[in-house]
């Protein structure tokens, strides 16, 4: 008998479903990872935007005239 189908007696109707993280916390691994992947990209795009605005504030502003400090 191999491991999956000792797996598969064991877990019964449970086996191939998605396991939860905590027993008590409603949420699943698929959904955690899904959750992990979103905010990584959101990240990434904060730190994008953060960078354009510090090029514009930086380079662009005071060649424009703006932000003129004396």
């Amino acid at each position: 008998m191999g491991e999956s189908k000792r797996r598969k007696s064991a877990l019964r109707e449970k086996y191939g479903q998605d396991e939860t993280i905590l027993p008590w916390l409603p949420i699943k691994k698929s959904q955690a990872d899904d959750f992990y992947k979103w905010t990584t990209k959101g990240a990434w795009i904060g730190i994008g935007l953060m960078v354009f605005l510090w090029v514009t504030v930086r380079f662009i502003g005071p060649t424009f005239g703006w932000w003129n400090v004396q």
